[in-house]
């Protein structure tokens, strides 16, 4: 009877130890997995599951590389707030040979995880990406109206939208309204005839009017991009008149819309401040130079804040025109500026594994709704967000002013430019870089941008 009741005893204190191990078990599967069924506020508020307690390495492939130094600092604080995720900066020169950089990585077979890449790039690589289709609706809550549409590639989601950027004729208010003597207000320069008028008495004052930045990416994907998107607001439309340049259709020489642009880039070559080395293309210095007051326009976008921001001495206030494109108030484009999200964050698919791939989404749902986040794309940098309910107000005029013609519906979609081949801005940027110093005539620019296009046929 004895030792009936020590075996007893013995089954039951194993008994006990066995169910002891197992919650013990289920517990650390839980913490490794990132689950709980009670979600910390954090959690609650980021609507991410808790990280998981493996250490995870993500790299960051960044072609917004005037704000690499915002983003190192930015993924230090990350790296506080989720002490088991490294996110590594790849960055890249502004403007300089960002997507061949992106091309190695990727044919080295260790591609970055995530990526900050122009629309039309990642289209081009769709398939390197993963499907984002899941992630969709949060981010359509959380967005503008037609901001998650906008950013949709042939009606998939494989990129978050960051950014939302516009650009036309950036303006320094103090050196226009000293040449005017009065207040100036922006939309009485409704014509290329009031933009030239407005450069005369700027010119009389003793400044520069315009400047003109040099570079391929500037003169081709923002300049003479507008006129792939000035044949309609409907990108389809604009999609059309691209394969119609492909199939020689389609004839630049007598297409209203690129004529009138390119009489306007004539008047801004003629009151170009760098008329005399034009292809210099020094960004941070025209970026200098007009906050600074030596020229009173800028053709260029609103990033440009994150080096006119920070400068000391500058001017205080700045706004931005649209490029007028005729003489007829109403023609489309006159009153309009280029609006676009340029800029998506896409996951990799082609060499990241599982864990980088949920660190990644997790990350990026972080770049997108953290205050600390928002503070340093929205706050620092200058860009705008496409996003509701933000926690940061924009420090950038130039941002504002551009919302105020979002809100008035006043805005080109430039979305075809995301169907675009990745070396249309290089290519043609040569054309208009000859044109800019006067080597080709405005037959030889068109016909060296229509050669361009057919060469793409097909492709």
């Amino acid at each position: 009877m004895k030792r009936s009741k020590v075996l007893f005893l013995g089954v039951c204190i194993a008994l006990v130890l066995s169910l002891l191990a197992a919650c013990s078990k289920d517990n650390t599967k839980n913490n490794a997995s990132g689950t709980s069924s009670e979600p910390s506020e954090s959690q609650q508020a980021t609507g991410s599951a808790s990280q998981s307690s493996k250490e995870v390495k993500i790299t960051f492939f960044n072609t917004s590389a005037e704000i690499n130094t915002v983003f190192e600092k930015l993924f230090k604080v990350y790296k506080q707030e989720h002490p088991n995720v490294t996110v590594e900066l790849i960055p890249t020169p502004i403007g300089g040979a960002q997507i061949e950089k992106f091309q190695s990585l990727l044919a080295s077979g260790n591609p970055a995880t995530v990526v900050n890449l122009d629309a039309g790039t990642i289209f081009q690589y769709k398939d390197k990406f993963l499907d984002l289709e899941s992630e969709k609706a949060k981010y359509a809550k959380l967005a503008l109206p037609g901001a998650i549409d906008g950013a949709l590639l042939d009606g998939k989601f494989i990129g978050v939208p960051y950014s939302a950027q516009g650009y036309g004729l950036l303006y320094n208010k103090r050196v226009v309204e000293e040449a005017i003597g009065g207040a100036f207000n922006p939309s009485t320069i409704k014509t290329r005839s009031d933009l030239e008028s407005l450069f005369k008495k700027i010119e009389a004052a003793g400044k520069a009017p315009v400047i003109i930045h040099g570079a391929d990416w500037s003169l081709a994907a923002h300049y003479l991009g507008l006129a792939y998107s000035l044949q309609s607001n409907d990108v389809e439309k604009n999609r059309q008149f691209v394969e119609g340049l492909k199939n020689g259709t389609v004839d630049l020489s007598t297409n209203q819309a690129y004529n009138g642009l390119m009489d306007t880039f004539d008047l801004l070559k003629k009151y170009n401040a760098r008329k005399n080395d034009p292809l210099v293309a020094d960004y941070n210095k025209d970026s200098l130079d007009f906050a600074k007051g030596e020229a009173a326009f800028y053709f260029m976008g609103d990033w440009s804040w994150s080096v006119i921001g920070p400068l000391k001495s500058r001017d205080k206030d700045f706004g931005i025109l649209p490029v007028p494109i005729s003489d007829n108030p109403a023609d489309f484009g006159n009153s309009q500026v280029a609006y676009t999200e340029p800029k998506l964050f896409a996951i990799d698919n082609a060499g990241s594994t599982p864990e980088q791939q949920e660190a990644a989404k997790t990350f990026i749902e972080w770049m997108i709704t953290s205050e600390a986040s928002q503070k340093a794309i929205i706050g620092e940098s200058g860009l705008a967000m496409p996003y509701k309910n933000l926690k940061v107000e924009s420090s950038n005029p130039m941002s504002s002013a551009i919302s105020n013609y979002v809100a008035d519906g006043k805005t080109i979609n430039i979305g075809v430019i995301n169907y675009l081949p990745s070396d249309y801005w290089a290519k043609t940027g040569a054309s208009m870089q000859k044109y800019l110093v006067n080597k080709i005539d405005r037959a030889g620019l068109t016909k060296e941008v229509q050669d361009y296009w057919k060469s793409t046929a097909g492709k």
